[in-house]
This record gives C-alpha cells, structure tokens and sequence, in this order.
C-alpha cells in the first residue's frame, strides 16, 4: 500500500477516477491550485492528497459555483485555519501538562504565538 502523500497515479488514472478531462488537471496546475510531482521524464503524478485536494476543487466549482480563483483563496484559508487548529491543537496538549503537573514552570506552554494575516479581496 502507497502512502498517502506519495505520487503513484498518472494523470490518465486520475482523470478517469474523477471523470475529468487530462486539460482540467493540467489547467489546474498552471493556476497554482495542485502541484503533481513529476518523473524524471516530466510525467505528472499524483498523490492520494493531490486527489483529495481536487475532489474539494471539484466541489466548489461544480456544486457551488465557485470560480478558480474563488477556489485558491478557499484553499489558502484552509490551509491557514488546518495550521491554527494544529497550533492550538499543541497548545491544548502543553496547557494540559501544564494542568497535570500542578506547576507553570514549561516555558512552551507560555510561548505566544504571531498573529495571523487574512487578506481580502475587495472591489
């Protein structure tokens, strides 16, 4: 069995799978939206997590009527809110020894984090 983030599927392979043309996978790629590895041929291939990554595309785009351009911003906040969740995912875990060890001697669980820039597109 693959790992989920290693590349094993060609792009003929996945456009079957998500019944797609080769051109929308490609078109995807030039707009920044997946980032197939590549052979050393220069043949595209995808991860598990590249097929996730465009089943989600596919959902905004077919379902929700949301352009491609729509549909990078929704992944770089995605990727932003998944990156605040494993932070305070972390902090939960460091407060929660903190709590278990009585004392507040850990100099992790005091660390303060940056704050977080979201930037918004406006006509």
């Amino acid at each position: 069995m693959h790992s989920y983030d290693e590349p094993v599927y060609l792009i003929s392979v996945v456009a079957t799978m998500l019944d797609i043309h080769p051109q929308t996978l490609r078109q995807y790629e030039r707009e920044g939206l997946v980032e197939p590895s590549r052979t050393q041929g220069r043949m595209r291939l995808y991860s598990q997590r590249d097929i996730e990554r465009m089943k989600l595309i596919l959902r905004l785009t077919r379902q929700m009527g949301v352009n491609l351009a729509g549909v990078d911003i929704v992944l770089q906040l995605k990727e932003q809110i998944d990156e605040m969740q494993k932070e305070i995912d972390q902090l939960r875990e460091e407060l929660s020894k903190v709590n278990r060890h009585g004392s507040v001697h850990s100099s992790k669980a005091l660390v303060t984090k940056s704050s977080y820039d979201i930037i918004i597109f406006e006509d």
